[in-house]
């Protein structure tokens, strides 16, 4: 099977979160009995480890993703399942996000004859949705049998521009905030009986919206205090509110955490009547530039692509935040990420292709 058939094969599965569609059993079939596997399924998700030991060197390089998708929406030109090729492209659902990267490592990996250490894969079916039953659980798991990968790379769609453009050699976390300020309800004609919460944070807000929480570093950009919501009143106009609630979202870098911004609600809004909380979705992490695996994905890409990548934090969350948990070095690379989660989501054949090369480069030098 080549390599684009088996990118074919990938993406008629119709694998929505956090349907697995018996996808896991065809990658079973395609890698062979040469390799172990382990399936770890928790709730409706169902996870796969597979793993090869090539010598006893202490060295463990796993390359993880995920085999779901979001559904495709309405709009497109095309079957988003049928994967079919039209001037050198696919246009299909994860043709991008993110089958093409398990494809490249898939093909690389089954076409490995010597490592030194291990080679295993990490696949998810839950990584598009709340990701709780997916990458984290199966991570515990391998610490608890002392089995956790030393490196790992995440095969996430990365490139900008051009493809080779851009590794990201970590991810900023997502801080949630939810503010309410209390009030007294009154009359509009007598606002000195009433306590408005809404005049009393208009002149807080040019203070705090979009305020940089840190200077970023050079691998971060500044932690931005970014005002999601603001809700108040019972739609009248004779009626002023009892209380006011605010959103916001703090995508974090390393410098700033729940306290800091604790710390920065407290300061502004210390005179008022308010209560806060905190969730995090995700949290920061960034692997050393300097890593074993930074450096040779690093070498692979100018080995084959001639260009030499950006180290990047930018972008969303992926599952390459729960191996940094861990400490593991971790990197992400894959092709172009311009049409991700889009109506008529799509990758050339090229891309994919040469993803595979880099792969395959990293496993001969690494």
């Amino acid at each position: 099977m080549t390599l684009i058939e088996l990118f074919q094969k990938l993406l008629q599965y119709k694998t929505i979160t956090p349907n697995e569609e018996g996808i896991y059993t065809f990658i079973k079939e395609y890698l062979g009995d040469t390799w172990k596997y382990k399936e770890l399924n928790f709730g409706e998700v169902k996870n796969l480890f597979i793993y090869k030991r090539f010598s006893s060197v202490n060295e463990h390089l796993c390359f993880a993703g995920h085999i779901d998708v979001v559904p495709p929406g309405d709009g497109w030109s095309v079957d988003p399942f049928a994967a079919k090729i039209d001037n050198g492209k696919i246009i299909a659902r994860g043709a991008q996000d993110m089958k093409s990267g398990v494809a490249a490592f898939l093909y690389a990996l089954k076409h490995t004859q010597n490592f030194n250490g291990t080679l295993s894969i990490l696949l998810t079916s839950d990584e598009e949705a709340d990701a709780i039953d997916g990458t984290v659980k199966v991570l515990e798991y391998l610490k608890k049998e002392n089995f956790l990968p030393t490196s790992a790379i995440v095969a996430e769609p990365t490139c900008e521009q051009v493809f080779g453009d851009n590794i990201k050699v970590g991810r900023r976390g997502s801080i949630n905030g939810y503010l309410e300020i209390l009030g007294k309800q009154g009359h509009a004609a007598y606002p000195h009986k009433a306590i408005n919460p809404i005049h009393q944070i208009a002149p807080i807000l040019s203070s705090i919206a979009a305020y940089h929480l840190d200077n970023g570093d050079e691998y971060f950009a500044p932690s931005q205090f970014i005002i999601t919501d603001i809700r108040s009143g019972m739609e009248v106009t004779n009626v002023t509110p009892n209380k006011l609630n605010m959103m916001f979202n703090v995508r974090n870098s390393t410098k700033t955490d729940q306290a800091s911004i604790k710390n920065f609600i407290n300061n502004h809004f210390k005179n008022l009547d308010y209560s806060l909380k905190l969730t995090q979705g995700s949290y920061p992490f960034i692997t050393n530039k300097d890593a074993k695996v930074v450096k040779k994905l690093q070498q692979s890409i100018k080995n084959i692509c001639t260009i030499e990548p950006n180290l990047s934090t930018a972008g969303g969350t992926s599952d390459a935040r729960f191996f940094g948990q861990y400490g593991i070095d971790t990197v992400e690379f894959g092709v172009i990420n311009d049409t991700i989660h889009a109506v008529d989501e799509q990758t050339t054949l090229k891309e994919v292709q040469t993803l595979a090369k880099v792969f395959q480069d990293i496993l001969l030098n690494f």
